[in-house]
């Protein structure tokens, strides 16, 4: 986004400019009280120092381009070169104000703003010292002068960049946990409440037949072992991060994991169209927690009927999770698959990361189709069952 405020946005680099130029114009107009100094060019210097301020203070940066405060270092440029000039060519004065007006660049621009000003600032540098006719040596001073500023610049832009990175990757984590807080809570208050309710009527009702009271108790397990589920999942987002998960392989049929999974997934309409006897060499409950969470996006993102396909492919499985909705958008597929890119919303689950890092123990992997209508997600795994090593 081009309009942003705040430190690491326009207004921000042209507040640090404001500061800068109105340190600059008042020691300037302090130095016309000093012996035998020039009142009329350092007026004119501290006027230029005052205009500048009041520009970078007033003008509506984040109406314009994020890089337009650059204009404020090339005119902070000019009046170094005309204070040099001014002054017999005497670049003790302003060098360390080009130090100070670089580290600003740095601090608000990309490195390739300080190259691509690196030939100006030689210009301001060399151009004052060659009309006053210093000595080649002071002139030369530029060779070595010039590189140090641009590195000053380049290496502030650098740190700036590492910190706005582990800024942003702070401030996803954060939101990628209290979205998980806010989907974990609501994942357990539903089989807390069918667990509850169950044992109430087994309490409140002591002749309840047997046939009635073993589904209520079955019912209640079921939602147990769902819970145990959700925790387990929650423990894999650590083991696939520290590399120590371990998978319990073994047959697996494919179409009474599908139906287990649409069972497990609340309000879920969905068609299962895999041919009976299909099998995979499997960590059973990690196929069962992949197909839980596609089943459960594409309940909450998508629209019904909800496709669950299987196919073959010489030694390779596809497991097919297909919605009717909306589909993913086109800017948001790129980050489908990333540490926080299921961020927002109340209904992160475990995300589609912890599904395809599942599918990548396996030896396989998760990828992203858009339908029409709807998005289709697919789990491909060896037949065979060959974990990642």
């Amino acid at each position: 986004m081009w309009r942003r405020t705040g430190f690491d946005g326009s207004v921000g680099a042209a507040r640090a400019a404001a500061g800068l130029f109105l340190l600059a114009g008042v020691l300037a107009v302090l130095g016309i009280a000093q012996p035998n100094s020039r009142a009329r060019d350092l007026l004119l210097v501290a006027g230029a120092d005052f205009c500048i301020t009041a520009a970078a203070w007033w003008v509506p940066w984040q109406r314009l381009h994020p890089r337009a405060t650059v204009a404020l270092g090339v005119a902070g440029l000019a009046v170094l070169a005309f204070s040099t000039w001014a002054f017999g060519g005497t670049a003790a004065g302003t060098g360390p104000f080009f130090v100070l007006l670089f580290a600003w660049v740095g601090l608000h621009h990309p490195p390739w703003i300080a190259y691509a000003l690196a030939p100006l600032t030689a210009t301001a540098y060399v151009a004052p010292l060659v009309v006053t006719h210093q000595p080649p040596e002071v002139v030369g001073s530029a060779v070595v002068f010039v590189p140090v500023v641009t590195a000053v610049a380049v290496l502030i832009a650098g740190r700036v960049r590492q910190w706005r990175e582990a800024r942003a990757e702070v401030a996803a984590a954060e939101r990628w946990r209290a979205s998980l807080m806010l989907t974990l809570a609501h994942d357990v208050r539903s089989p807390l409440t069918a667990v509850q309710g169950a044992l109430e009527l087994l309490d409140d009702d002591a002749d309840l037949p047997p046939a009635q009271r073993a589904r209520l108790t079955a019912a209640a397990l079921r939602q147990v072992a769902r819970i145990a589920r959700l925790a387990s999942g929650l423990l894999d987002v650590g083991r696939v991060e520290d590399g120590a998960l371990r998978l319990d392989l073994r047959p697996v049929p494919v179409r009474a994991a599908a139906q287990d999974a649409v069972s497990l997934t609340p309000q879920a309409d969905a068609v299962i169209d895999v041919e009976a006897g299909l099998t995979v060499t499997a960590d059973p409950d990690r196929l069962e927690q992949m197909l839980v969470n596609l089943i459960g996006n594409a309940v909450r993102h998508g629209a019904a009927p909800i496709c669950v396909g299987a196919s073959v492919h010489a030694s390779t499985l596809s497991i097919r999770v297909r919605d009717h909705g909306p589909g993913v958008p086109a800017a948001a597929v790129g980050a489908l698959f990333s540490r926080y890119g299921g961020s927002g919303g109340d209904s992160v689950g475990l995300g589609l990361w912890i599904v395809r890092e599942l599918a990548r123990a396996h030896g396989g992997d998760l990828t992203y189709e858009p339908a029409d209508p709807g998005a289709c997600f697919v789990i491909t795994l060896p037949t065979g069952g060959q974990p990642k090593g």
